[in-house]
């Protein structure tokens, strides 16, 4: 295990999923490894595959070699649901491209079983961003450039977390200008000033949240609220990430309450 050089307030979990897919809503975790990293430095793992009730197409298991045979006897993510989500509670959390896909993903795996993953008191680092902010490359590039080794079993739940939580240790290592706590790191990883994961609702340069997508990126959230009510109702009800969902709900309801006190 890599030399621990960061400041922790409460454990950060590094964690990987390998999936049916790439598709946030429909696709399901047929692996997940997590390492749960404690303020002392001690850590500990965990790797567990899942029968994701559905078909793993061929084209995913040529990436991470996981077939429907390998998961058949598997539990379910509505069997380990519980133990996992007590595992990640009170829990910052850190991955490579995981505020984008493995968070979301997640998160959607939790609602499915009608339990909230909630994220409003976490903070998130993506490797990943810090990253390509810095060097522009691939995990397995991102641990050869930072750790000077080679990821043999690249697209391995396990591997990807431990080289993840690597280069991360690296990183922090190699630029004085990341900081060491979380609240820094997950700021400068996050990639913009998004209000959700996947970066659909942003604030502009006025601290004003701003669509990021679609017909009205770059517009202001309450003025389509307010000129095209509908908006709101067609993202609700369309394929968008749920934790995307919930930002947009939270920024309705204020608006709604703004126009009552103006009644």
């Amino acid at each position: 295990m890599s030399k621990n050089n960061i400041t922790l307030e409460r454990p950060l979990v590094f964690f990987d999923l390998e999936t049916t897919g790439t598709n946030i809503l429909r696709d399901r975790i047929v692996e997940i490894s997590i390492i749960k990293l404690f303020p002392d430095g001690t850590h500990e793992e965990k790797t567990r595959r899942l029968n994701p009730e559905m078909h793993i197409p061929e084209e995913a298991t040529a990436i991470h070699h996981i077939s429907d045979e390998d998961v058949a006897s598997e539990p379910t993510f509505r069997m380990v649901a519980k133990s996992l989500y007590e595992f990640l509670d009170n829990c910052d959390i850190a991955g490579y491209n995981s505020n984008k896909f493995d968070v979301p993903v997640l998160i959607e795996e939790f609602a499915r079983v009608g339990m909230n993953f909630d994220v409003n008191n976490r903070k998130f680092i993506d490797v990943q961003n810090i990253f390509y902010k810095m060097e522009q490359r691939t995990l397995t590039a991102a641990y050869k450039f930072y750790c000077g080794k080679d990821l043999t079993k690249a697209h391995s739940a396990s591997a990807d977390t431990m080289a993840t939580m690597e280069v991360l240790m690296a990183q922090i290592e190699r630029y004085d200008e990341l900081g060491q706590d979380v609240a820094s790191l997950s700021e400068f990883s996050s990639g913009g000033r998004n209000l959700d994961l996947a970066a659909r609702i942003v604030l502009n340069d006025k601290d004003v949240p701003v669509f990021n997508f679609g017909k009205h990126k770059g517009r202001a959230v309450e003025d389509i609220f307010y000129r095209e009510p509908s908006f709101y109702s067609w993202v609700m009800q369309g394929e968008f990430p749920k934790n995307t969902k919930d930002v947009l709900t939270q920024l309705y309801y204020a608006y709604q309450q703004k126009r009552k006190m103006r009644k």
